[in-house]
């Protein structure tokens, strides 16, 4: 495994340059987030993908989510109302995970095998967005929480300790906060709140 010691809010651009490729390689990577550290990885790979699950510990039912760059970026991968949209307005870039249903630019082993739906969100995190921009495309990711525990990890260290025999890249940003994303299902004509973490309820228009 290689760790990049990467600038919370100035990222190296060779390094971000270097991470981008690895991605495209085939590389699963452990990164930070504006809400704990996530895994990630290219969406076009399969195995990569089969590698997240199992180091997830889950199924093709649990929504993975596509992290993108910006709310345009994201309305190429979801249909999106009227009412989602106000909603991701206020919500992004933030530490949030949208559901929604998922357009034909997204792979079909990457979505929800009943529902055709995916996660999706906007990160704010420099480190992310330099990530972002360098690679043209959303990153395939998922929350790093540990098979079988609630919590996700936030420390690098504690991060190459537990899966660094399993990764190609550590981003070493520093610690993360210590909560995940709060997930809001809005794929079904209103606002499911899925999980509570990291962003208020009360940003999104919602009851907290």
């Amino acid at each position: 495994m290689q760790r990049f010691h990467i600038h919370p809010d100035n990222p190296q651009p060779r390094l971000i340059k270097q991470a981008a490729q690895m991605l495209r390689a085939g590389a699963v990577m452990a990164y930070p987030t504006d809400s704990s550290y996530a895994l990630g990885c290219h969406l076009g790979d399969a195995e990569a993908l089969r590698t997240l699950r199992r180091l997830r510990g889950v199924d093709d039912k649990h929504h993975l989510t596509l992290v993108c760059a910006d709310l345009s970026e994201l309305g190429k991968y979801a249909r999106v109302d009227n009412f989602a949209f106000k909603i991701l307005k206020q919500g992004t870039p933030g530490p949030y995970t949208f559901i929604l249903e998922g357009t034909r630019e997204v792979p079909k082993r990457l979505l929800h095998p009943k529902r055709a739906t995916i996660g999706l969100r906007v990160p704010d995190h420099p480190v992310v967005q330099a990530l972002l921009v360098e690679l043209g495309e959303p990153i395939l990711s998922t929350t790093l929480i540990p098979p079988g525990e609630e919590h996700p990890l936030n420390d690098p260290e504690q991060i190459e300790s537990r899966f660094g025999k399993h990764l190609a890249l550590l981003i070493d940003a520093g610690t993360a906060p210590e909560a995940a994303t709060t997930v809001v299902n809005l794929s079904e004509g209103g606002a499911e709140v899925i999980r509570r973490g990291n962003g208020s309820l009360s940003r999104l228009g919602l009851a907290d």
